[in-house]
């Protein structure tokens, strides 16, 4: 068994993963990253979703180094690909003008800026990347991870990784159950939480949909795929509350959970430009093909795309069957959700009633190229919902809820650590639940959500802070989850720099002003400006 170390090991190259390596590496210090999956970047790239962002994203709201990211994207285009002039001198360049975003990109390109962004530290040797790999267990000594295993996705020896401080960017909060960190998952109780939202009785293994996305296009020719096996099956689904078959237009409105019928619309050959991507405006899923758009054609020199790109994720590939984790079944929950996208599809290209009257459009072409996975959808399922670690603060609904705060806008910490805003959005869950979507007040981040109540050195750096079912709805979108990744990174990087530790930086002043000093220098916002939520 093969043994490496460094000053910080962070497990998940998600979002959260690298945005934490990229602090500790900043800061001078030695990082060992995993990845499960052939690209970096989570749920922005490897699950293909189009980064959700809050109204104010181009002016504030995120840290430096997200903005960074998000230049660089821009940047990617104008460097490398066919634009329009139009389109190279938009200021806010949009290049799939999707309406779920002001930047909606195809996944390639945020792989191709997060390399960028790791490459000097790789050439200096302060980085290792292992890619593909996974953990599979820890030691453990008292509240201290002292060792982690890694496996090679394809087989072969184990890697034992160690270091001072532990760090769990997983999408899942793997590392939770294997070093016997305690945490929950699924629906707290109201009477644990005291979220109006919230169920009488906790439920744990009532968790929010997973979704398999994937890219298409409308070109000329028949691009039908294989009937799936289960196509009879999800053909005939229909949840209690959804208003029709799940394989239909029609679904419930998130905000008002009246059944409304989406209108689809390939290549509408609408300008970019107009297209206005801004939540607190319109959800912008009327017609799903401008949805999660990732490439608008116009956007590009003719005969550069023979069509736009759009990415699916849409109500009907929500998979409610059962959750992911915490089940000896969770292998088999996720390849139905496979099928289940390929299901979506299939109905897309021969069923899928047309406007026009007709029946499927046998012109949308899976695009498994643009998402890299090898069946043709997104190499990794899009994950909702993480086990959360019991944390010293868990934040709940009432401190962020518009219906609850008013016009005193989101609880304010002393320990914040960043900032972030997304309406609480949470999608229909494995136990049958409807949407759950509630107004939010733009939120800070607050330190205590980030150190768990006993570990030491093992900090949550994803979806895993101290959130609830419910607040999770709100802490899981992309810019959150890099600042949360980015202040566990940098709270490591001043542990090791003062021989401290984390829980010792949250109860002492100074060391906490000094903490959050270094954040703020390196760009994190902590307060947010007067502004209302929505």
């Amino acid at each position: 068994m093969v043994e490496i170390s460094a000053d910080a090991l962070v497990v998940g190259g998600g979002l959260g993963g690298v945005a934490a390596a990229l602090a500790l590496l900043r800061a001078g210090r030695s990082v060992v990253l995993t990845e499960e999956y052939d690209w970096l970047g989570g749920q922005l790239t490897s699950q293909a979703v189009p980064p959700d962002e809050h109204t104010w994203v181009e002016r504030f709201g995120v840290t430096a180094s997200y903005r960074a990211l998000r230049d660089g994207i821009r940047r990617y285009y104008r460097d490398h690909y066919p634009l329009t002039e139009r389109a190279r001198a938009w200021p806010e360049l949009n290049p799939g003008a999707g309406h779920v975003s002001k930047l909606c990109h195809e996944p390639r390109v945020a792989v191709a800026v997060i390399e960028a962004m790791l490459a000097p530290y790789r050439g200096s040797g302060r980085l290792r990347v292992l890619q593909p790999y996974r953990p599979v267990g820890a030691e453990v000594d008292g509240d201290r991870v002292t060792a982690v295993r890694l496996a090679h996705r394809d087989g072969g020896d184990e890697i034992t990784a160690v270091a001072p401080y532990v760090l769990d960017a997983t999408e899942t909060g793997e590392l939770l159950p294997l070093t016997g960190t305690e945490y929950v998952t699924g629906f707290e109780s109201q009477a644990d939480t005291g979220e109006p939202s919230a169920p009488a009785t906790a439920q744990p293994m009532n968790m929010q949909a997973v979704s398999v996305c994937f890219a298409i296009d409308h070109v000329d020719g028949d691009h039908t795929v294989d009937r799936p096996a289960t196509y009879d099956f999800w053909r005939a689904y229909q949840p209690p509350f959804w208003g029709d078959r799940l394989l239909s237009w029609r679904c419930p409105s998130p905000r008002t959970l009246e059944i409304v019928e989406r209108s689809f619309t390939p290549n509408p050959g609408d300008d970019p430009r107009l297209v206005q991507a801004d939540q607190r405006v319109n959800p912008g899923d009327g017609n799903l093909w401008t949805f999660r758009r990732i490439a608008a054609r116009d956007n590009f020199l003719p005969g550069a795309y023979d069509s736009d790109i759009a990415l699916v994720n849409w109500p009907m590939i929500d998979y409610l069957e059962g959750p992911v984790i915490d089940v000896p079944d969770a292998d088999r929950h996720l390849a139905a959700a496979r099928e289940l996208s390929m299901s979506v599809l299939y109905w897309l290209q021969t069923e899928a009633p047309r406007h026009d009257g007709g029946t499927g459009y046998p012109g949308l072409r899976l695009r498994g190229d643009v998402t890299g996975g090898a069946d043709g959808l997104a190499q990794a399922p899009y994950i909702r919902e993480s086990r959360r670690v019991r944390a010293l603060t868990t934040v709940t609904e009432q401190d962020l809820s518009v219906a609850v705060r008013g016009d005193k806008g989101a609880v304010s910490y002393h320990d914040s650590v960043g900032v972030g805003m997304y309406r609480i959005d949470l999608h229909p869950s494995t136990g049958g639940d409807n949407y759950i979507d509630v107004a939010c007040s733009p939120f800070e981040i607050p330190l205590g959500a980030l150190i768990p109540q006993r570990m030491s050195n093992l900090l949550p750096a994803c979806k895993n802070i101290g959130t609830t079912h419910i607040t999770n709805g709100a802490y899981r979108l992309h810019p959150v989850e890099w600042n949360v990744g980015e202040a566990a990174g940098a709270l490591a990087a001043f542990c090791l720099d003062h021989a401290t530790t984390p829980h010792a930086v949250r109860a002492d002043g100074r060391l906490l002003a000094d903490y959050q000093h270094r954040l703020v220098r390196d760009g994190v916002e902590l307060r947010w400006p007067d502004v209302t939520g929505y």
